[in-house]
């Protein structure tokens, strides 16, 4: 029967066979994208500008290879229209499939020769085709048919006639077995359980399962019930026999979860032995397989025959909850996933081995896990480990059970291990499970303060250049992608390398934040209905005022100890933790008063119960340290000062000379007399302005931290709480050391209320004539549901304050003029991106993943910095 569907695994490498004149460019512009075909003809005129140009086929075919190479790489089905008759022209394109572990797949378009040449004949450009050509490519067609399946070819379609080849109206695309992208979970991970069926049993019934056994209602029952906790499933990630005391009780159980729909299950290396066996096939009996082979024995033939359709049918690894869960027996490369190969199913059951053997008779295995950059979290066992801890996004957690460790499962998504301890020692181990750790000290690899650190604290210790040099696309959260050019990235390093901290403490650095539209009310470049305006045009209808405070921005890190410093970030020898400014540089060149404010601040959150409350021995706030002069001396002194002093040295000195000038009736004194002493007046005004917010620093006492958000503590960021909740939870903080601490005054606004907004402005008008710098206006929400990203904060300071950015004489006639002028759109296009990434940061090392994925939001903050945007506004 003809073909009207051809069903094509989703991601293969397809080679459409066929003479010329067989209808496969057609064929294939019918039934794929335009984006999937890669065309030999096309190839030809990109290298010679005539398709026709036999010369240029080396070229051309080079130019396919690479082209079907970089979308095999992607992960994307590919096209080739060719002839491809000849095995030669076939034999790179198989091996571009294995090299990227996809399936190739051959359509044939068969169509007599009479065919083929009327349609030739009908082509200008083929006109000069031999007439030995399409016999020719028929004869060697006809030889391929014999040999495409030993040539490696998975799937093969033969289309006899064009009648057959234009039946075909749908090209189906398979899933892969290993897709299960749909199931989202919640998953509970299970390690290695070789035949451990107790201890399967304690741990199923501590992650809420409930297992009964009843009697078999015929032979083909299993005669076990399981029922799931809130819609979880298990997933056994293989080897559930061999070496321990129950193999056939633990597939009777486990085989029953899948069938009933409460588990998904992986072959392990273990598994796929006793399937040979069960197959007839002769197998090795060592490592606990004799032992199988014993408690088999006393099961009946139909078991057996249960157990080898059900080893038969498992699938190599799967990839999971939209492409984010990958688990295998002993994990998957990034390259691998989602792919179908010999190669990866070696791998998922095997690993990669050195070649080398050691000490104990094993094979030395290859650590790919320090080498994994993939998003996706993989989850494997095959290799004991004492202890199950993450690297790099990936977890084994095979913990020996068998060997009188732990039967471990991981609770997915969230990443909470739970674990059983075994028994007994079932089975002796070749080698200690704590033998790549008795092997560093013997060596002498590690120090002490190694073994105080985890896997992937250790791995963290070197960051890699390459990962923040050159042009970064930031995958995020909040936009699609954030970019960052290479010549930021090149000023960013120079800052980093330089001065920055320890990286292991840069969780997160705060945006930018932009003003307000300019104002066009006299003597004023900003007020709150611009602000207002903005956030109303935005669809919001509250916003939050805080007083913006005249200090420097900070960010604090915090832990409760210096031992759950180094649990939690890593770090050793460093103090519990560090006040940082916003391009990640130490705020305190004295490290005895650093000490000493960390200490007093980890006493007032002791004291707020702030540890008991939200479960925690961590904290991320933002905040800011006042006095401005306790970062800021220096520039005050050569800048602001500087610019003071001169003026009132030099304008009265001018003034007077000018009011001589005055009495002797010359001409346009008097204006020039009226502009010395209007600035004479605002240099005055000048000094006045910076000098409120500066007081000596001598000791402890003088500083103040004014917190207004809490951004993290362990497993948690609140970016989803309100920016009323964080004002009200760090007032609770303030007031447990009120001369450390202070509250921010902060109102809500309800924008379509107008007394409620001409209240906030008025609060505004009398903080900025009190002498402070303004006000900050946020969002209620932090951030806002809905299509388009809002700010964060616009800033709106008051007219004196402005003095100090802008110059003493900025109010000046023609000066505000021109300021007017100024544009907030880059401003405000930078904010947003840093706020980006600055979440993205923070939620990445909530999440666990490993440093360098913070660090490259981080570092990307600071190369953003570089951009040129106005520093004023």
């Amino acid at each position: 029967m003809p073909y009207t569907n051809l069903k094509l695994p989703e991601l293969s490498l397809v080679l459409l066979i066929g003479t010329s004149g067989a209808g496969k460019s057609t064929f294939a512009r019918r039934l794929f994208r335009g984006s999937e075909i890669v065309s030999s003809d096309q190839c030809r005129t990109l290298v010679s500008d005539d398709e026709n140009d036999q010369a240029a086929t080396p070229d051309a075919f080079a130019l396919l290879h690479y082209l079907v190479g970089l979308r095999l790489k992607r992960g994307l089905l590919t096209v080739v229209d060719a002839t491809n008759v000849q095995p030669e022209a076939r034999k790179t394109l198989v091996q571009l499939a294995r090299d990227y572990h996809v399936l190739p797949t051959a359509i044939i378009l068969d169509v007599p020769d009479r065919v083929a040449e009327d349609r030739n004949r009908a082509r200008a450009e083929r006109q000069h085709m031999g007439r030995h050509v399409v016999p020719q490519q028929r004869q060697q067609l006809r030889r391929s048919l014999k040999t495409l399946k030993q040539e490696g070819f998975r799937h093969i379609f033969h289309l006899r006639g064009p009648e057959e080849i234009d039946a075909v109206q749908t090209i189906v695309r398979d899933p892969l077995y290993s897709n299960r992208k749909q199931d989202t979970g919640p998953f509970d991970i299970i390690g290695d359980v070789h035949g451990c069926y107790d201890e399967l049993l304690q741990l199923l019934a501590k992650l809420g399962y409930t297992v009964e056994t009843e009697p078999a209602l015929d032979a083909r029952d299993l005669g076990v019930r399981v029922t799931s906790p809130d819609g979880r499933r298990a997933l056994f990630l293989g080897d559930l026999v061999d070496r321990g005391p129950a193999s056939p009780q633990v597939l009777r159980l486990v085989m029953s979860m899948v069938q009933g729909g409460q588990a998904l299950c992986v072959p392990g290396n273990h598994d796929i032995k006793l399937l040979r066996y069960l197959n007839g096939k002769q197998v090795n009996e060592k490592h606990g397989f004799a032992e199988t082979v014993a408690q088999l024995a006393q099961e009946s033939d139909t078991f057996k025959s249960q157990v080898r359709q059900f080893l038969d049918g498992l699938v190599s690894h799967y990839v999971l909850d939209g492409g984010k869960l990958v688990v295998a027996h002993a994990g998957m490369r990034e390259e691998m996933q989602g792919r179908g190969s010999g190669a990866v199913r070696a791998f998922a059951l095997f690993g990669e081995t050195t070649g080398e053997i050691d000490e104990f008779g094993l094979p030395v295995r290859y650590n790919w896990a320090s080498e994994y950059r993939g998003r996706a979290t993989v989850v494997y066992g095959h290799t004991p480990v004492p202890d199950a801890e993450w690297l790099n996004n990936t977890i084994d957690i095979d913990t020996g059970c068998v060997f009188g460790g732990r039967l471990t499962a991981l609770r997915y998504p969230e990443r909470e291990l739970v674990a059983v301890p075994a028994a007994q020692v079932y089975c002796e181990p070749a080698r200690p499970l704590d033998y790549l750790r008795i092997l560093a000290e013997a060596n002498n690899q590690k120090s002490e303060t190694d073994h105080q650190l985890s896997a992937q604290q250790q791995h963290d210790e070197l960051l890699d250049i390459r990962d923040v040099l050159g042009k970064q696309i930031i995958k995020t959260r909040l936009l699609p992608s954030v970019t960052i050019r290479e010549e930021n990235a090149t000023a960013a390093l120079e800052v980093m390398s330089r001065f920055a901290l320890n990286p292991k403490w840069l969780l997160y650095l705060p945006p930018t934040m932009s003003p307000s539209e300019t104002s066009a009310l006299p003597d004023l470049l900003e007020h709150p209905a611009e602000a207002f305006d903005y956030f109303r045009r935005q669809g919001l209808s509250r916003v939050v005022c805080e007083e913006k405070h005249m200090g420097s921005r900070v960010v604090v890190v915090l832990a409760q100890s210096e031992d759950a410093a180094r649990r939690r970030f890593g770090v050793v020898g460093e103090g519990p933790g560090k006040v940082y400014t916003r391009t990640g540089r130490n705020f305190f060149n004295d490290p005895v008063l650093e000490a000493a404010f960390l200490e007093k601040l980890q006493a007032a959150l002791t004291a707020a119960g702030f540890w008991e409350r939200f479960q925690t021995d961590w904290l991320c706030l933002d905040a800011e340290l006042l006095p401005w002069s306790a970062k800021a001396q220096e520039l005050i002194r050569n800048q602001y000062a500087a610019v003071a002093a001169a003026a009132t040295a030099a304008l009265p000195e001018a003034a007077a000379v000018l009011t001589q000038a005055a009495t002797r009736g010359l001409d346009g004194v008097e204006a020039l007399l009226a502009r010395t002493s209007a600035r004479q007046t605002a240099a005055q005004h000048y000094a006045e302005a910076y000098r409120r917010y500066c007081w000596p620093v001598e000791s402890l006492a003088d500083l103040r931290l004014a917190p207004f958000h809490l951004l993290a503590t362990e497993g948690k960021t609140y970016f989803d709480k309100d920016h009323a909740w964080h004002m009200e939870t760090l007032r609770a903080l303030s007031q447990a050391d009120e001369s450390l601490l202070r509250a921010t005054p902060y109102r809500v606004v309800h924008l379509q209320d107008i007394p409620d907004v001409e209240a906030a402005t008025q609060w505004w008008l009398d903080l900025t004539a009190a002498g402070g710098e303004g006000m900050v206006v946020k969002p209620y929400d932090f951030i806002p549901e809905g299509k388009t990203l809002v700010q964060p904060a616009l800033k709106c300071r008051g007219r004196e304050y402005l003095r100090i950015i802008y110059g003493p004489d900025y109010l000046l006639p023609g000066n505000l003029e021109r300021l007017r002028e100024r544009g907030v759109k880059a401003k405000r296009n930078l904010a947003l991106r840093e706020f980006t990434l600055g979440v993205e940061g923070l939620e990445r090392f909530v999440a666990g993943q490993p440093l360098r994925a913070v660090h490259q939001c981080v570092f990307g903050v600071l190369a953003l910095e570089s951009e040129a945007v106005d520093p004023r506004l």
